[in-house]
């Protein structure tokens, strides 16, 4: 490895630091260095800076140092390269990194002599149709949800499986998940932990007014289409909780199995349950 990237979340003075840090450890062993332009302008190294749109073809691997949400951004806008990302995480939770300040001679070591694993997380696609007409089409990483506005009143979620009509959700909205999605937003409204291995979509209702609404598990071979409905026009179209979009009566929207992966750097002695004992219950060593 010969060229790294680095993205570093902006507005928090933590990262300046871990981002000089991780620069210094990285050329020390010999290893050209880019900085996303923001970052390398705080540090005063404009040789260095590189737009996040050309890392693709300038460097081996992305270093983010962030949280989940930073790392979400960063896979979007590199969703079709398979360029692998390692997480530094600087968030609260960091359920997708895999390193911490404290152990930054520790990562590079893990990285430079090649002791860690690529695990390719499926990412998903929407397209949202209104009146016959494409307006818009998503790639995302955890994540695509539909939801009520924060004082409006139930919506309605007809959920198609290939074409054959599943069920009606009433309530405060849907979620459609990736596996990597399933320890997010889909997992506070009530659905299963999901490994990252498996072929699927996750489809969970938000709130339903029902007694009997449960998650749903579909191949991640099929095709979801989601026709949505209200009395109001408060509803909306997320994308992994960051990017939004206005919905109206008679949208619909179609969640498939995207083309493209995300590749997140493992270290091989680790897995994803003790991660999730670690950072979901809490079992700290």
């Amino acid at each position: 490895m010969n060229t790294i990237g680095i993205v570093a979340i902006k507005g928090k003075p933590e990262a300046l630091i871990v981002a000089r840090d991780l620069v210094y450890l990285l050329e020390q062993r010999g290893i050209h260095v880019f900085l996303e332009e923001s970052i390398a302008k705080k540090m005063g190294r404009p040789e260095s800076a590189l737009p996040v749109s050309a890392f693709a073809d300038r460097v081996e691997l992305v270093c983010v140092l962030g949280g989940d949400g930073t790392l979400l951004g960063i896979a979007r806008m590199l969703a079709g390269h398979s360029l692998p990302i390692l997480g530094i995480n600087l968030g609260t939770l960091g359920f997708l990194s895999e390193a911490e300040p404290d152990d930054l001679p520790l990562a590079v070591d893990n990285l430079l002599s090649g002791r860690y694993d690529i695990e390719e997380r499926s990412m998903l696609e929407a397209k949202l149709v209104r009146d016959g007409e494409v307006l818009a089409t998503f790639t995302a990483m955890n994540d695509i949800g539909i939801a009520k506005g924060a004082f409006c009143r139930i919506i309605q979620c007809a959920v198609f499986v290939d074409e054959h009509y599943v069920v009606t959700f009433n309530g405060d909205g849907l979620i459609v998940s990736s596996p990597t999605g399933s320890t997010a937003y889909s997992l506070a409204a009530g659905g299963p932990i999901v490994a990252p291995n498996v072929n699927m979509l996750l489809l969970t209702p938000v709130a339903p007014h029902s007694l009997t609404a449960r998650p749903i598990v579909c191949s991640g071979d099929q095709l979801i289409r989601i026709e949505v409905d209200a009395k109001h026009k408060d509803m909306g179209l997320s994308i992994d909780g960051q990017l939004g979009y206005e919905l109206e009566g008679g949208d619909q929207i179609f969640v498939k199995k995207s083309p493209y992966i995300t590749p997140l750097v493992k270290w091989k002695t680790g897995n994803f349950f003790e991660t999730i004992r670690r950072k979901l219950h809490g079992e700290w060593e």
